[in-house]
């Protein structure tokens, strides 16, 4: 029988080699992760290197949700500075193999909406209904802090479909594509307007604008990441 309401409570420190793996086997599942680390056999180390320095980062400096099955994680940010600190730990990556990291962190932390917002850094569930039901319950359990507050909610995610992500099924809104380049995937800006049920006209105003990213916005000029024209939401 499937979970209708999985029980939701922080994470601690004992519980971080299962989310890392949990994380690590949801990028790895992505075209996002081919594309962090191209060699095929380099991947998997690399990425559950890269899913243990999140989750340790968020422990400390973040909040991490998740539940006694390790069903889902949600890996949140409640303070902008929080969002990018600790980044500087990415050259810990085995082999030195640490660019594209470091290019996605940047590029992400730029297209950050300017309006006060919590960051949904990370989100992996489970590739099955149990995980769907379990990365729900961790939604909505985070959003009866940030309704009340009037705050929105902010993810940048990998997929094709955005209208069918579990996130739009809560509520969020997909807004400009960031194209990571060379021959990279998709990542999609998804927005959730505070109390989008109560407010749903006065709320699509408080849309992030568009921007566009020029390269110098990071030291990696070889490659490219582009966003749609600026304009008004």
């Amino acid at each position: 029988m499937l979970p209708t309401n999985p029980a939701v409570r922080p994470a601690h420190h004992g519980d971080s080699a299962a989310l890392a793996a949990l994380l690590a086997g949801q990028l790895h599942r992505q075209r996002l992760g081919a594309w962090l680390v191209p060699d095929p056999t380099a991947r998997p180390t690399m990425l559950h290197s890269y899913a243990r320095l999140i989750v340790a980062h968020a422990l400390t400096h973040g909040r991490v949700d998740t539940t006694d099955d390790h069903t889902a994680v949600a890996i949140w940010h409640t303070r902008p500075e929080t969002s990018t600190a600790g980044h500087d730990t990415l050259p810990l990556l085995p082999g030195g193999r640490h660019g594209r990291f470091a290019l996605l962190h940047t590029y992400t932390a730029t297209v950050h909406p300017g309006t006060p917002h919590h960051h949904l850094a990370h989100l992996a569930v489970r590739p099955d209904q149990h995980g769907q039901a379990a990365g729900h319950a961790l939604l909505t359990h985070h959003h009866r802090h940030t309704d009340p507050q009037a705050l929105g909610a902010y993810a940048d995610v990998s997929t094709h479909r955005p209208r069918d992500h579990l996130l739009a099924r809560a509520g969020y809104l997909p807004r400009t594509p960031i194209l990571l380049a060379p021959g990279g995937p998709v990542l999609w800006r998804m927005w959730r307007p505070p109390h989008p049920a109560r407010h749903p006209r006065s709320c699509a105003a408080e849309l992030p604008r568009r921007v566009r990213l020029h390269r110098a916005a990071t030291p990696f000029h070889s490659t490219v990441l582009t966003t749609a024209t600026p304009r008004s939401p």
